[in-house]
């Protein structure tokens, strides 16, 4: 009896933390000063945190839903708010603005496993979470875009391909870029996460002791 009404306390929680991890993120993507953080010469992004935050707590459905909603939300910005910047016609193909953003959640969740099984440290694998998911939305964006329209995003952005591969191009402007998101996913993700885990602990605790 214990175990049938388990499942469906589970089902309802997964259920609200993607639903509110995707209201997260779709409110950052959609809100230009809340999805980017000016650091001058550079723009961080933190549309990506929730979607990391949500495969670290309950697991690869959920974060891969939490990041499906981050594309999509992604792909509709394009078509909206971001129309007239040069780049927003990439986003509109869902191999750009949504696949990368799917697979977020599903290395962000297996990196955790793996980390989670390798030590002791609590921290260490929200850490290599939010690593792991930065890199796959960066990597994975920028990688559709150089496969899809190297040529195109190259001379979108202005840049001259004179003695420069369309690779490098693309890829150097994200180097710096990608530490500090990576820093940035760390330090929001790692209380974030603890902080819940927590509340789910005693949660699940008093679940357990009331039935």
């Amino acid at each position: 009896m214990e175990n049938i009404q388990s499942k469906p306390r589970v089902n309802v929680r997964r259920i609200a933390v993607a639903g509110i991890f995707s209201a997260f993120t779709i409110i950052l993507s959609l809100i230009p000063s809340l999805g980017y953080i000016p650091i001058p010469p550079f723009t961080i992004t933190t549309m990506h945190i929730p979607v990391i935050i949500a495969a670290a707590l309950e697991g690869p459905v959920t974060g891969s839903f939490v990041g499906l909603m981050f594309g999509l939300s992604s792909m509709y910005a394009a078509a909206t708010i971001f129309s007239g910047m040069p780049t927003a016609p990439f986003f509109l193909n869902p191999l750009v603005s949504v696949l990368p953003r799917i697979l977020i959640g599903l290395v962000a969740c297996y990196v955790f496993i793996l980390l989670r099984k390798l030590t002791r440290n609590r921290v260490v694998p929200i850490i290599g979470a939010a690593l792991g998911g930065t890199l796959t939305n960066t990597i994975g964006v920028l990688g559709m875009i150089y496969v899809l329209y190297a040529q195109q995003y190259v001379e979108a952005i202005g840049e001259s391909a004179a003695g420069r591969s369309l690779l490098a191009i693309i890829f150097s402007g994200a180097f710096i870029n990608v530490l500090f998101e990576i820093a940035a996913a760390s330090f929001i993700s790692v209380p974030v996460v603890l902080a819940l885990q927590r509340f789910r602990n005693r949660m699940d605790r008093r679940a357990r002791s009331s039935s």
